[in-house]
């Protein structure tokens, strides 16, 4: 891989980012104490192995870089000066309280925007865990990878995924060819290019329609970013979520988003706040790649809209409410509607990216008050060092003037549930998690003795 054009959407990510609103993916997983025999159990002997296997991935070691042309494009390049040293690091925590503590150095962490002069990703082993436990942080740019390509790029560091790379190839010599089309490739690119502009134009026009020009986000879920950030987790059993979507239709996605509108509802009240006007408006991220292919460079992604019923007090109800928002996007597609806003970032000149970032930043809450988004991992066991994976909780970027982003991946059994918030507007987090499960009981009575 020697130089790629930054796609658009990218780009986009790419010139969102400031100092006080880093745009970056990111994933706590973790571990149980490696076997007795196994070779790399010391944390110095991870941390080698760790940084053994990210220099093995192609990607982590590409760079973003200006280019003459386009005008305003970008491009990755191999770093010729690539030290994986700058990325990986290890951090050894009090092991008393080891979960909490996790998460509040990852939050502390997350806060920090990812060199821009490096390739931007970081890697942070945390050990300390009296039982020899131990935990992996890693963070990804969003302009480097969308959450499928996210976990294609880290599960390089687990055994079973190392043990079957195969070496890098060298690319293969490309023929050179006239950068004149031929007459029918330009007729192709006319019709394609003409019925993508009508696509942005239709796109266009729902995002207008959906958007809450009133500028009235709902209150608690919107917030000035203050750069800091809070991380709580949340683990649900994944056979109580498939029994309530057997027993009731749809899909488990949209038993968990039925979930995460309970648990607002009841964080809410906890909080002693009234309930919304009206209900808060959900992106839920849409892969554009095909079921089955191996995940291309770049983003690739749509989404749906959702108004989660956080208004609707009863948890049967608010389920079909979701059950039917859903089935209304999939039926549109997620190459239609307000919620596919990003593919308008593929009709966009990158001087568009480049000045106009920082007007379009704020307009997320126009369009959606959080972010509620699942992350496939692969359902084979993982392990590092022979040390299996037993929890690995998503993190997904804040959209700006937002307070809060909702990651979900089913491993092992449970749905591993990570809550990013802005430090400030959401200091009570955990609040937030623990409605969770108190929400999933609502849905399916836990059996009793």
């Amino acid at each position: 891989m020697s130089s790629e054009l930054l796609a658009p959407l990218d780009l986009a990510f790419w010139h969102l980012e400031s100092t006080a609103h880093p745009l970056h993916l990111g994933a706590l997983a973790h571990f149980g104490p490696p076997p007795t025999d196994a070779a790399d159990r010391t944390p110095p002997d991870l941390l080698e192995l760790l940084a053994r296997r990210a220099a093995a991935v192609p990607r982590l070691r590409m760079r973003v870089r200006d280019v003459l042309l386009p005008v305003g494009g970008a491009a990755w390049s191999a770093d010729p000066d690539f030290d994986v040293r700058r990325h990986v690091h290890e951090i050894t925590l009090p092991g008393a309280d080891f979960r909490a503590e996790t998460a509040r150095l990852a939050a502390e962490l997350m806060e920090r925007p990812v060199a821009r002069g490096l390739p931007p990703w970081e890697m942070y082993l945390l050990s300390g865990a009296p039982d020899g436990s131990f935990a992996v942080l890693v963070k990804l740019h969003h302009a480097l990878a969308d959450g499928m390509r996210a976990v294609a790029i880290g599960a390089g560091i687990f055994d079973e995924i190392a043990a079957g790379r195969r070496p890098a190839r060298r690319p293969r010599p490309v023929t050179p060819r006239s950068w004149l089309p031929g007459p029918g490739r330009l007729l192709g690119l006319a019709r394609d290019r003409l019925g993508d502009l009508g696509r942005a134009v239709e796109v266009g026009a729902s995002v207008v329609r959906a958007s809450r020009l009133d500028g009235r986000p709902t209150a608690a879920l919107a917030a000035e970013s203050s750069g800091t950030r809070r991380i709580a987790t949340a683990s649900l059993p994944l056979e109580r979520v498939h029994r309530i979507r057997r027993g009731t239709g749809g899909t488990a996605n949209d038993v968990l988003l039925t979930v995460v509108a309970g648990a607002l509802r009841r964080w809410f009240a906890e909080r002693g706040l009234p309930l919304p006007g009206a209900d808060p408006r959900a992106l839920v991220p849409v892969s554009r790649r095909r079921p089955g292919t191996a995940p291309g460079p770049g983003n690739s992604l749509s989404g749906y809209l959702v108004d989660l019923p956080v208004t609707e007090a009863d948890p049967a109800a608010r389920l079909a409410a979701v059950r039917a928002a859903m089935d209304r996007n999939k039926a549109a597609g997620p190459l239609r509607g307000a919620g596919a806003v990003a593919l308008l970032a593929d009709q966009l000149h990158p001087l568009a990216h480049r000045f106009g970032a920082p007007l379009a930043s704020g307009a997320a809450r126009l369009l959606f008050d959080l972010l509620v988004t699942q992350v496939p991992l692969p359902r084979s066991a993982l392990s590092l060092a022979g040390a299996p994976l037993r929890a690995l909780f998503p993190m997904a970027p804040l959209a700006r003037g937002q307070s809060l982003a909702v990651a979900m991946s089913p491993y092992g059994g449970q749905v591993h549930i990570g809550l990013v918030a802005d430090g400030e507007a959401v200091p009570d987090l955990d609040a937030l998690a623990a409605a969770l499960t108190a929400e999933l009981d609502l849905l399916d009575p836990p059996d009793t003795p």
